[in-house]
């Protein structure tokens, strides 16, 4: 087997050098609070069964979507799930997409023309980067969920189409934009708002519709990107908007274009998450009780300094430098917690943190023991 080029192996040795080599982790039996299952959908057998029935009653016996969906792949499921995903979040339209980060990749790199200006939250995904890498457009990032700084950008650029991009719950610091201001400020410079909902799905709203139709802005951003392999469990994502955006999405995003769909069975268990999110109201409550009392609990030990100031279902603390975290993590694993470190360059250098994931699925007693086990190593009582 033929050797890598030595300047791809001296990057490996600096990652190592750095203690930031990325490693895949084998699976554990550990108390999960890691994974973006928030809702436990992942491994609901009601779901996986109901998909099967599903199949089996519509004839969807195959095991592949035989190509792109401009070619042979666009089967009849595709169909139900759009149609049903659409009104469920009260959009116009839904396209679906193999994975949220090529519904980023194809939304940015196709949407936004030369001329135009993209303004990007600080922390936004990575999948959001590189659509704008791809993309003609100029952009430009703003300091995270600072309005002021939008504003300066917007006024900067007059006359101009510019998209505003933000997420409603950020992967890594588990917090959320004021929605309503910033629409206010992009209806006031006509600008567009774009906003992933990668993390909100299945948490926020009151049925897991997200946080732009729990605060009623449906109707006024210009897109949303739902990620279906977080709090529904499964795999995929939908870009919600207008008739004549998914018609141009069609036309020109390539990371629509060019790839084989995906199978019936996938996109059946999209349609059967969403089916179950109608009726989840209990785990979405537990899920919540969970948020809350791992909020009390990290302030009754005195761990709230550590924190990044978070409601959501991500909650992380920061613990710089990527050999002491990634040792705390290692002590949290060895008691039966899987709790992930999150190092540098994934975060900025001094950003490095421990990430919890919370669920519904968690008890109240697990929430308890992880933070007392934080606290003692953390801060050694």
């Amino acid at each position: 087997m033929k050797k890598l080029p030595e300047t791809l192996s001296n990057k490996l040795s600096v990652r190592l050098q750095n203690n930031a080599l990325r490693q895949l982790p084998k699976p554990t039996d550990l108390v999960d609070f890691a994974s973006n299952d928030y809702l436990g959908f992942s491994s609901s057998a009601t779901i996986f069964e109901n998909t099967h029935q599903y199949l089996v009653a519509n004839d969807q016996l195959q095991n592949g979507a035989t190509g792109s969906r401009l070619l042979s792949g666009n089967h009849s499921v595709y169909q139900a799930a759009e149609d049903y995903i659409a009104p469920f979040h009260q959009a116009a339209a839904a396209l679906i997409f193999n994975s949220g980060y090529d519904a980023n990749v194809g939304f940015f790199s196709a949407v936004p023309q030369k001329g135009d200006l993209i303004l990007y939250d600080e922390l936004c995904h990575a999948s959001i980067r590189d659509g704008i890498q791809l993309s003609n457009a100029k952009a430009y990032k703003f300091q995270h969920n600072d309005l002021e700084d939008v504003e300066r950008l917007l006024v900067r650029h007059p006359n101009t189409t510019i998209y505003i991009v933000t997420e409603s719950v950020f992967s890594m610091d588990g917090d959320t934009p004021n929605l309503e201001e910033l629409v206010q400020l992009a209806e006031k410079h006509q600008a567009f708002v774009v906003v992933d909902e990668a993390h909100a799905l299945g948490v926020l709203g009151e049925k897991g519709e997200g946080l732009v139709q729990s605060v009623q802005l449906q109707e006024t951003v210009f897109a949303r990107i739902m990620t279906f392999g977080k709090g529904l469990g499964c795999h995929g994502a939908a870009i919600l908007g207008s008739e004549e955006l998914k018609s141009y999405l069609v036309n020109f995003a390539r990371s629509f274009i060019y790839t084989t769909g995906l199978s019936p069975h996938s996109v059946a268990t999209i349609l059967t998450a969403y089916n179950h999110l109608e009726i989840a109201s209990e785990v979405q409550q537990k899920l919540k009780n969970n948020i809350a009392h791992f909020n009390q609990e990290k302030n009754r030990l005195s761990l709230k300094p550590l924190f990044v100031r978070s409601k959501s279902a991500i909650q992380s603390a920061i613990l710089p430098g990527n050999e002491r975290v990634k040792n705390i993590a290692n002590q949290l694993q060895e008691k039966g917690f899987d709790v992930k470190a999150i190092l540098s360059p994934t975060v900025p250098e001094g950003q490095e943190r421990l990430r919890f994931c919370l669920h519904s699925f968690n008890s109240e007693k697990e929430i308890t023991e992880v933070l007392q086990l934080l606290s003692t190593f953390v801060f050694g009582h």
